[in-house]
């Protein structure tokens, strides 16, 4: 479903001149709960306000519409096909294939540690690829804090479609590793979202850090003007653009093995629905709970035993996931 908008600022612009041309951004995104819509809507505000852009906005729309909050079996149901990059039917998309756009924005979240299955679908139908190629794309990732991993699949799937990464932005909740592993899946399974028991914070982003990705639409208008997306050079660094915590590298590593295993278990069951593919999501739910609340917390624990042994090499590898727009602060000024 494509929406298009182009709107006059009120506020301060920089100098455009009558030989500019319209320039053209596409945002591509899949939002269940709606906190990706609002940060999609933060970060690309300040470039609507330009007359020399027009902006295109692409919800994906899924031929079976998610429930939400989720059944506990249909939501490790999904797990699977959504690690196995398998992509979801969706209705047709509203942009049109002939249309070359100077920039796409995709913003995603994270299911079980790969990219959702909608955001999945658009990167390998034939339409995404098309439009893809050769033209240069930002990511934009909200999700609890674990993203690396869907970002390498990502990354691949926009090199399969010949696509210019220039930049990834994330942005995660700031509760830390192990309340959010008890306050996401409780918003995903029940829709509360609310802090509790005095010692769980409100799940998801915070509002101020949502409206704080402005600061990226402040610095993308400007340099979409002068044309920079031609040029393969991140076009958001020094705006704390990425933030990788070392603790989480390992971790992700060995649950994404652990999930593919597990996800051609899932496979050979049945397809979703199936009796015995809904007794292995129940199992794996119980699995995935237990390793939560027992195995988890000692490998944090651990790992933050060796880490002085292990500082070269988890910073080449910190360096290396948040390329190419990185964690330096440099141009924050910029933001006022």
């Amino acid at each position: 479903m494509l929406f298009c908008y182009s709107f006059r600022s009120s506020g301060k612009q920089i100098p455009e001149t009558k030989e500019m041309t319209m320039k053209r951004v596409l945002v591509v995104y899949f939002s269940q709960t709606g906190q990706l819509k609002q940060v999609v809507d933060a970060f690309i505000r300040p470039v609507l306000e330009s007359v020399h852009v027009r902006v295109d906005i692409e919800r994906l729309d899924p031929l079976i519409p998610y429930p939400f909050p989720w059944p506990f079996i249909r939501f490790f149901d999904q797990f699977p096909e959504t690690v196995h990059l398998c992509p979801t039917p969706l209705h047709p998309f509203g942009f049109d294939i002939d249309t070359k756009y100077d920039l796409i924005v995709l913003a995603y979240t994270v299911w079980f540690l790969s990219p959702s299955p909608p955001v999945t679908a658009f990167l390998k139908s034939r339409e995404g690829q098309i439009i893809l190629r050769g033209t240069a794309v930002i990511t934009l990732i909200a999700c609890r804090n674990m993203w690396l991993q869907a970002q390498e699949q990502v990354r691949h799937l926009l090199l399969q479609a010949d696509a210019r990464l220039l930049d990834n932005v994330v942005i995660t909740d700031r509760g830390s590793t192990l309340k959010t592993l008890v306050t996401t899946p409780r918003w995903m399974l029940t829709g509360k979202r609310e802090a509790f028991w005095r010692i769980f914070p409100r799940a998801g982003l915070r509002d101020e850090d949502i409206a704080d990705m402005q600061r990226f639409g402040k610095a993308l208008l400007p340099a979409l003007l002068r044309g920079d997306t031609e040029r393969n050079h991140p076009l958001l660094e020094g705006l704390k653009a990425v933030y990788v915590d070392p603790r989480l590298i390992g971790s992700e590593k060995l649950a994404r093995r652990s999930f593919l295993i597990w996800g051609t278990l899932f496979q050979q069951a049945g397809p979703q629905g199936h009796p015995l593919r809904k007794l292995t999501a129940l199992s794996y739910g119980i699995f995935m709970l237990l390793m939560v609340v027992t195995v988890i917390p000692v490998m944090i624990g651990f790992r933050s035993l060796i880490k002085p042994m292990r500082q070269p090499a988890l910073e080449k590898q910190c360096r290396y996931f948040e390329a190419p727009s990185g964690s330096s602060d440099f141009r924050m000024k910029e933001r006022s």
